[in-house]
């Protein structure tokens, strides 16, 4: 009996049609024992770094030797590949788009694999429906106990995702942008304490951060510090900074969204 117990998945299919459920058949259909936890079906539709990220947030909080199935996959049936992915502590299953890149990031172990064994997948398999013939079978399977190195041979032309970098545009100014924007509204930017050390310390120096026309002057500790229709700044949790309104959309107020550009000058 394998150590591997718990399958999760990662997907922008939504919960409005049967898909989720149907992956979660084909996983406990091979290996009834599994555990299967859903991580979000709300990913934007298409949007592979949207995956990414999700991912990517979420997946060092479970238990080692979980099995991650990721399925934003806008080129299914083309020629895209199917993928394992091996870290020190996890199995990734996904297609070969670049969904994994944040992940690369964070790991040092990083080992791709091409998945080439068919036998491990629902036959006939469908042009449409990977996440049911492919991925979920190759997790079902991984979590009863078949080694990675038995789906296929390791690759390392995999795609990666090109991802902004934060530029330093003098010796106390930064420019970054829009990453995420969450449920709330919040914005999360690309800008992590290492390039501005000192906005992630408990107190931080005076700062000016400028975005869709506005200048914050404010880093606050949590949500509920933010005043009555102020903009703030704030570390996440996930280790970025964001912009926010209190209870409020940020985003919907200033207008921002992914892409949009925050440059940060450290002392105002």
């Amino acid at each position: 009996m394998s150590d591997i117990r718990i399958v999760t998945f990662t997907t922008d299919f939504g919960l409005n049609d049967p898909f989720v459920g149907i992956m979660h058949g084909v996983v406990l259909n091979i290996h009834p024992e599994t555990s299967l936890v859903d991580i979000s079906h709300a990913v934007a539709s298409y949007e592979v770094f949207d995956g990414a990220w999700t991912i990517a947030q979420a997946y060092r909080f479970f238990p080692p030797r979980t099995v991650h199935v990721v399925v934003v996959d806008p080129g299914v049936g083309g020629t895209r590949r199917p993928i394992i992915v091996e870290t020190d502590d996890y199995v990734f299953v996904a297609p070969d788009n670049g969904v994994l890149s944040l992940v690369e990031m964070r790991e040092p172990k990083f080992t791709v694999r091409h998945v080439t064994a068919e036998r491990y997948f629902l036959q006939p398999v469908s042009q449409t429906f990977h996440g049911r013939d492919v991925f979920s079978p190759v997790a079902g399977w991984l979590s009863k106990g078949i080694a990675p190195a038995e789906f296929g041979p390791e690759i390392s032309d995999y795609a990666r995702l090109g991802l902004p970098t934060v530029e330093r545009i003098g010796e106390n100014s930064l420019r970054g942008v829009v990453l995420k924007v969450d449920k709330f509204g919040n914005l999360i930017t690309n800008i992590s304490e290492q390039e501005a050390p000192p906005l992630f310390t408990t107190a931080p120096p005076a700062v000016s951060i400028l975005i869709a026309g506005q200048t914050i002057t404010r880093v606050c500790h949590c949500y509920a510090e933010g005043g009555e229709d102020e903009f703030f700044a704030i570390v996440g949790s996930s280790g970025y900074l964001e912009i926010a309104a209190r209870q409020a959309s940020a985003a919907e107020k200033l207008a921002a969204g992914v892409g949009t550009p925050v440059g940060v000058v450290l002392g105002g």
